[in-house]
């Protein structure tokens, strides 16, 4: 795995989600929570009851661990990039193809998730265990995780090691398909913005592609994320879902299709931000530890 497309991708990554964190977390909570009315409720509720710190409970895992998944989603990447680029054309500089870039984003996709699973479930379950204020708190029942850390071997302990692994399914299924489209469309936004021969994009070409592929990766992935989230969520209570299929199936049936894009537009709200930060810091570091190859097409 090149060290500039795993250093960029892990800062970029790290970037990216704490912009976007907060975000998440709202996001997170109307997925799975049925006593949210809506997004300005649930911030609301979050503000009132548990501050500030609310919106970034179970941080801690996902700075740590984003770096290393993202580095894995740019790595392989590049790596399959340049694989396809030799298979198919005969170089490793050639330009790729559209089809080569959407074939590597998937791969990427699906590598990452044996890395982020294990972290996405701890932070999807502090995320959601609502932890009242100090002022609150008195007759206030002990939340079930006292952290990241404790969380995680909570887990493994009482669901075995696997139990890491809850929703990875919908995840893989998520992030391979979301992936791809996500560098394919920023790819073809940076061909249609940048001048013919130009090799690497300007700064605002990079910025508005960045936005841009992260809403248009979140309106792919958005179905199987409130899949992932509700088959990570059922263990903590009284089970609900006997798997990925029936979860998806007794979903819609409670509460219409259209649950399978709840949180999409906080998806897209958050995805401009993020991925703008994401790509932005990406190319900084790329440009800073290497040259631009002279048949570049698009940044990453």
């Amino acid at each position: 795995m090149p060290f500039a497309d795993f250093l960029a991708g892990s800062v970029g990554g790290a970037f990216g989600l704490t912009v976007g964190y907060p975000l998440d977390t709202v996001k997170v909570r109307i997925q799975t929570q049925h006593q949210y009315r809506g997004v300005w409720h649930c911030i609301r509720s979050t503000c009132k009851t548990e501050g500030v710190r609310g919106f970034y409970k179970g941080i801690s895992m996902p700075v740590t661990t984003v770096s290393l998944s993202s580095s894995v989603v740019f790595g392989t990447y590049r790596n399959v990039l340049q694989c396809l680029g030799q298979l198919r054309h005969g170089s490793v500089d050639v330009r790729p193809a559209k089809l080569d870039i959407f074939l590597a984003g998937l791969a990427g996709g699906l590598m990452q998730v044996f890395v982020m699973s294990p972290a996405d479930i701890v932070k999807v379950r502090l995320q959601c265990q609502v932890v009242p204020t100090r002022a609150l708190a008195a007759g206030s029942p002990k939340p079930k995780y006292r952290g990241p850390v404790h969380c995680l071997l909570t887990i493994a302990r009482e669901e075995g090691v696997l139990g890491l692994y809850k929703g990875a399914q919908a995840l893989a299924l998520r992030d391979g398909p979301s992936f791809a489209t996500y560098f394919t469309t920023y790819s073809i936004i940076c061909d249609q913005l940048s001048a013919p021969g130009q090799t690497s994009p300007e700064w605002k070409v990079v910025l508005l592609a960045g936005g841009l592929s992260g809403m248009c990766g979140w309106f792919v992935g958005t179905p199987m994320d409130v899949v992932k989230a509700r088959l990570q969520m059922d263990w903590m209570g009284e089970r609900k879902y006997r798997g990925f299929f029936h979860c998806i199936t007794d979903s819609v049936r409670a509460e219409g299709a259209g649950v399978l894009y709840k949180g999409l537009g906080l998806n897209c709200a958050r995805a401009f931000p993020v991925n703008m930060s994401v790509f932005a810091m990406y190319e900084v570091v790329i440009r800073l530890l290497r040259p631009p190859p002279p048949n570049a097409s698009g940044g990453a």
